[in-house]
């Protein structure tokens, strides 16, 4: 059944490549640094609300920076918000003076942004937000600020609004973003909750409400081959699961998906000063590498402070993580799943005739693979290429005294030192024939 939208093929094999992004949420809750849900967690009204705005003034925002830390990060994507769920747009919008350019900043932060991710050779990905808490013509719901209100009051003021109005406010501004900064390769909608939401939103939105059909129609024909994301309530390009790990490769309908994992560094999108509940750098790529082992990207996030800088802490973390990147860049991009199913505590990522492997727990003396041994034709540690013997017993060998055997047929063991080695995770390249 047609759904009425351009079928447009979107260039996803960069995306399926590239494997890791940063993706950055920054505005007038970065001031507020109480997570970027304030408003409506603290049902802020749009009056006092505006406090914010008439303070913005990101004067150590530098995208330069910001762009270079993804850079060491091992990402090789990135992505901004350029309006949250709180209606502040990042750049010189025509349709609304609620934007960076009109407060204190002064500046279009967008166009500064897609600059610096061109230079550094990074692909360039843009989130809207569906959602907008300022809008005079948004409906209240279950979610908005004001939702606490008497339901009189809602219902007085829900009658005055028109959802077409905003929707048309949305083309608009979506438009302008397409049309403004060049080709943009990646477009993050945020995000469709209609009925049948979970968990439901009395007076949620949806696809009907954002005329999503209309506008995704729109998008293609704007930027052909632009990646787009499934939160607008139609079928989009990636699925987008948010802050867990899928336990395998996601599917929808009985048919494999492209995916990314969105995840935050301590639960938060924004700046939140007083949240200290930051991911290791080791949970954070065990992380990716679990998410490449199941066919997906991940989409890390950063959330600058009210001057624009991103903290130390998550800063430490990223150039660390990236360094391992660095050295075991062949295990991640343009990897995915491998033809075997891994051991406990081992995760199998393949790019062409080398498989890697991933060793979550270290093993004393040697790491037994099933089936591999009729495959593997050499391995080493990939971090300094330094061979790791392989060693293929008989299936009728007993383990007796200090030979180790009673391995199943086409079982590869690897020898393998008492001490890790001093990386994050230690990898393992086998070479196949």
């Amino acid at each position: 059944m047609s759904t009425g939208v351009a079928v447009v093929e979107a260039d996803t094999g960069w995306f399926v490549h590239d494997r890791f992004g940063m993706f950055v949420h920054f505005g007038l809750y970065s001031i507020a640094a109480r997570h970027e849900w304030v408003m409506t967690r603290e049902r802020i009204s749009v009056s006092d609300y505006r406090r914010y705005f008439e303070h913005f003034d990101p004067d150590l925002f530098d995208a330069t920076k910001l762009v270079d830390l993804a850079v060491r990060g091992g990402m090789r994507y990135v992505v901004l918000t350029t309006k949250h769920h709180e209606g502040f747009c990042l750049w010189d919008s025509k349709v609304t003076d609620y934007t960076s350019v009109s407060a204190p900043c002064g500046r279009d932060l967008i166009r500064e942004f897609v600059e610096a991710a061109r230079a550094a050779g990074l692909r360039v990905g843009l989130y809207y937000s569906l959602i907008d808490w300022h809008h005079d013509q948004f409906p209240i719901d279950g979610i908005h600020p004001l939702r606490d209100e008497p339901a009189e009051k809602v219902r007085a003021i829900n009658g005055e609004r028109r959802i077409h109005v905003y929707a048309d406010y949305v083309h608009a501004q979506v438009r302008e973003l397409l049309t403004s900064y060049g080709t943009i390769d990646y477009l993050f909608f945020d995000y469709s909750y209609a009925e049948g939401a979970m968990p439901p939103v009395w007076g949620g939105k949806g696809a009907a409400d954002w005329r999503s059909e209309q506008l995704l129609t729109m998008v293609r024909e704007l930027q052909p081959g632009i990646v787009v994301n499934d939160r607008l309530g139609v079928p989009g390009d990636v699925t987008t699961p948010e802050q867990y790990q899928p336990t395998s490769p996601m599917e929808k309908d009985g048919q494999l998906v492209t995916w990314e994992a969105c995840q935050t560094m301590n639960g938060s999108w924004g700046y939140d000063r007083d949240n200290h509940d930051m991911k290791s750098p080791e949970l954070v790529a065990r992380m990716l590498i679990d998410t490449v082992a199941m066919n997906g990207n991940m989409l890390l996030n950063v959330g600058p402070d009210g001057r624009g800088r991103v903290d130390p802490d998550s800063g430490r973390v990223i150039d660390t993580v990236g360094s391992w990147v660095g050295v075991h860049s062949r295990a991640v991009y343009g990897a995915g799943p491998a033809s075997w199913a891994a051991p406990t505590d081992v995760r199998y990522t393949q790019r062409g005739r080398r498989l890697y492997v991933h060793l979550f727990a270290w093993p004393f003396g040697a790491l037994h693979l099933p089936d591999l041994a009729d495959h593997a034709i050499y391995a080493q540690f990939l971090h300094d290429a330094s061979e790791v013997r392989m060693v293929i017993r008989p299936p009728e060998a007993e383990a007796f005294n200090t030979v180790p055997g009673g391995q199943p047929a086409g079982t590869l063991t690897l020898e393998l030192p008492v001490q890790r080695p001093d990386v994050l995770v230690p990898v393992i390249e086998i070479f196949l024939s």
